[in-house]
């Protein structure tokens, strides 16, 4: 479809998971949008390296809460499955110990308990029930007030703690993830496996707050991998994109947002040219926009809070090579001897003195026997954000990643060059602003879930979507993020506060989770 002539026009900033969810769902609303994106594809974070097994991922690896996605492609009228080939995880993640240990979580959570009860013994079976069991608690009491909706709404999050007292020591100011372990779980492997989530959003776990045990609900809901790898999925989504009537920009990036009469009214772009527009949509870190990297103009839609601090970074390697010694499966987590070896040097801005290591076997999504020859693999190691790069940085890298993996028995046929680390630094300078943090502002504190900034921002006109805004960090959040603020700009457009409203042909079409297909 096309959108029609004199529609409102609404400019969007970055081709990551939210600026191509909100640019799709403005487009479907009947707005003019043109979406601008620096590099030559989309996905921002959801990236590839090229390598001698073909393109393997450097960024995102898990799928997660895929009904998002499968809302998206229906508000268009198609279905995800026809653009992707998405499998099912059985086992959710293998993660190893150098005690020689193993333990598979699995998407049934019968099997995951029992293999529970098989790695720790009878005790540890029921603490992992009553763990899942207020996880998902907590997950049910934040997930509409919280994550899928505009606003957080406290008074609904609140009844709904009210309801279900079992998760009220997690709700407790100061309860920070780490604690909330401790006391759930007696084997200290299992406090470390799901300390590792609040990593997820960029934090550690005994200074992110004890809300965070809910992300293991987003996994046990069900995981997904693209055939392909993740990068896929990014490029499915501007697909739909063009077919729904986004223009797309590749190639160009925008150097200064213009406020014009109190409002965001213009973008220049790196060539030169200019989009005068009735709305913004920048899907990059808030912290961009606070260092005046986009201009004066702004610079006052946020508050420092909203970005500051900053979340973690991390190493990641991507490469292609032929393993032996490990039956790896497509996630797996290689655990440090201690926590403190990880976090304490990471708290202090240094390279971990012993690393916990996740590594994504690409190529064994199937479960099907592999081709012979080179897999696909990403490795990733957490780091702090570092806008530098020092001198010895990854050679040091090097030296804490594969030697560690020998130490569990896995080794490659030859090691991977330079050029498949992605650094902290890379990181600053793929996305400015960002510091080399990749998950917005840190998550560190009772409330810094509801210090990210919103989609609407305090200047008129300017919306974002992003890791860096509500609801937070992933692949599921930023897309909803997306949707956040198409609702934002439809809902100032339709009420008349920032938008003189024009007739948009065939009214406004919206597809939630909870409102079906519908126009």
């Amino acid at each position: 479809m096309r959108n029609p002539d004199g529609a409102q026009k609404v400019v969007v900033i970055g081709a990551g998971m939210g600026g191509l969810c909100a640019a799709i769902r403005l487009a479907l609303a009947g707005l003019s949008v043109t979406l601008v994106e620096t590099q030559s594809y989309p996905g921002g974070k959801m990236r590839s390296l090229p390598s001698v097994a073909g393109p393997v991922d450097a960024g995102p690896t898990v799928l997660t809460l895929r009904a998002v996605f499968d809302d998206l492609f229906a508000a268009a009228g198609e279905r995800l499955e026809d653009h992707l080939s998405l499998i099912p995880q059985p086992i959710l993640a293998r993660h190893w110990w150098l005690d020689g240990s193993r333990l598979d979580l699995f998407a049934d959570p019968e099997a995951s308990a029992a293999a529970v009860a098989t790695l720790a013994g009878a005790q540890a079976e029921a603490e992992f029930i009553r763990f899942n069991r207020l996880s998902l608690q907590l997950y049910q009491a934040f997930d509409a007030p919280m994550m899928r909706a505009r606003e957080p709404k406290m008074a609904r999050i609140a009844l709904n703690a009210l309801r279900a007292p079992a998760i009220w020591p997690a709700l407790t100011p100061n309860r920070t993830l780490g604690r909330h372990l401790a006391a759930t779980f007696t084997d200290p492997r299992l406090r470390q496996l799901f300390g590792r989530y609040a990593t997820y959003v960029g934090g550690m776990p005994d200074l992110s707050p004890a809300v965070l045990a809910l992300i293991w609900q987003a996994e046990a809901n069900g995981v997904w991998a693209v055939q392909g790898g993740m990068h896929l999925l990014a490029q499915a989504l501007g697909g739909l994109a063009e077919r729904v009537g986004v223009t797309m920009r590749y190639g160009v990036g925008a150097v200064r947002i213009v406020r014009k009469s109190g409002r965001a009214a213009e973008v220049i772009l790196s060539d030169n040219r200019s989009l005068k527009c009735d709305a913004v949509v920048f899907n990059g870190d808030p912290a961009a926009l606070l260092a005046g990297l986009l201009g004066n103009g702004p610079q006052q839609a946020l508050a420092q809070t909203h970005a500051h601090p900053r979340s973690l970074s991390a190493w990641v390697w991507s490469f292609a090579a032929v393993p032996a010694g490990a039956d790896l499966i497509h996630h797996n987590v290689f655990f440090a001897s201690d926590s403190a070896r990880e976090f304490g040097p990471i708290a202090k801005g240094r390279m971990p003195e012993e690393a916990t290591l996740y590594i994504c076997a690409e190529d064994r999504a199937s479960g099907s026997p592999l081709n012979p020859g080179p897999e696909r693999f990403e490795i990733i190691m957490n780091a702090p954000p570092k806008p530098t790069l020092s001198p010895h940085e990854v050679t040091e890298c090097r030296a804490k990643t594969f030697p560690q993996l020998a130490k569990f028995g896995l080794t490659f046929d030859q090691p991977p060059p330079d050029q498949a680390l992605m650094t902290p630094h890379g990181f600053a300078a793929l996305f400015p602003g960002s510091q080399g943090s990749i998950y917005g502002r840190s998550p560190h504190g009772t409330l810094a879930s509801f210090q990210r900034p919103r989609a609407q921002t305090a200047l008129p006109g300017l919306y974002l979507a992003g890791g860096g805004a509500h609801p937070g960090a992933g692949v599921p959040m930023a897309a909803l993020s997306g949707k956040h603020a198409a609702e934002a700009i439809l809902k100032d457009l339709t009420s008349g506060s920032r938008f003189i409203p024009t007739a948009m042909r065939g009214g406004m079409s919206m597809v939630s989770r909870l409102t079906g297909r519908g126009r």
